[in-house]
């Protein structure tokens, strides 16, 4: 059941719900008998998530722009523009993510590629999580 949990937490997380993924992946990390699964499925749910954004910068360009503060979704189409799909290793991050992946959309940007690039950078950023629970429990 926790897999599932931090499945949909991750998931909403990529989206403009304010759902915090990380406190929950934490939560559960403790109990968890496999913590490499659940960094797992963290990641597929948070790497789907953004799959979402994707389309919706696809398909929707209209309802975004009217949608999406103009300034953040600027900075962020000038950042894919200059550093392109290697931009979507910031996909992860706050405030500038969610936009890289909605941008990626925008830009028709080839899907095989934002998949991997945003799952790598998903998957980085819960690895550190637990590496940092992992290193913090040795301490106490």
């Amino acid at each position: 059941m926790s897999y599932l949990i931090v499945f949909l937490a991750g998931f909403l997380a990529a989206t403009f719900l304010p759902v915090y993924s990380e406190a929950v992946f934490l939560y559960y990390l403790p109990k968890d008998p496999y913590p490499l699964l659940l960094t797992l499925s963290a990641a597929i749910g948070n790497t789907l998530g953004s799959l979402v954004n994707y389309a919706i910068g696809l398909l929707g360009e209209r309802y975004l722009r009217k949608r999406v503060d103009e300034k953040s979704l600027n900075r962020a189409e000038e950042l894919f523009a200059k550093w392109g799909g290697w931009s979507l290793l910031l996909s992860w991050a706050p405030i500038i993510g969610d936009p890289l992946t909605f941008v990626a959309g925008l830009m028709r940007y080839d899907l095989k590629r934002f998949l991997l690039l945003v799952f790598i950078a998903k998957f980085g950023r819960y690895y550190l999580l637990y590496l940092g629970y992992k290193g913090v429990t040795k301490l106490l």
